[in-house]
């Protein structure tokens, strides 16, 4: 383990990373603002600093987001209806991508990885929590 990344998996694992958190950050300030839910928002500020990692400027090196061959909005992204679908859709969001990187640093950090599992698995119990 601990392998040296290759500056396309830095992409993968910056790209995801943001993504978590960008998605977690959505439900939480839904959370906060609209439902003044503390104990909800609060969990899920927590959940996002776990995403922290310390090689964020190596990620930063990396990043291409001019040359993102997906970076314009497709419909399906547009279909929203109410907040619940917005819940929901950034919910998927942030597990799909905990699972990424999951995955990912299974060639780099048992440690790392174990930790996005642990996020992936609290955002399945936090989605329930929300969404009942």
């Amino acid at each position: 383990m601990n392998n040296q990344l290759s500056p396309e998996l830095y992409r993968v694992i910056d790209a995801n990373i943001n993504r978590l958190k960008e998605g977690i950050r959505v439900v939480e300030d839904i959370m906060r603002y609209k439902n003044n839910n503390k104990e909800l928002s609060h969990k899920l500020k927590n959940l996002r600093h776990m995403a922290d990692i310390q090689e964020s400027i190596e990620l930063l090196k990396h990043r291409d987001s001019v040359n993102d061959v997906l970076r314009q909005t497709i419909k399906s992204e547009m279909n929203r209806s109410n907040l619940t679908d917005i819940i929901i859709a950034n919910f998927k969001r942030a597990q799909e991508s905990a699972r990424v990187l999951e995955e990912l640093y299974k060639l780099h950090s048992e440690e790392y990885s174990e930790n996005f599992k642990h996020i992936r698995y609290e955002l399945y119990t936090l989605e329930k929590e929300v969404l009942s």
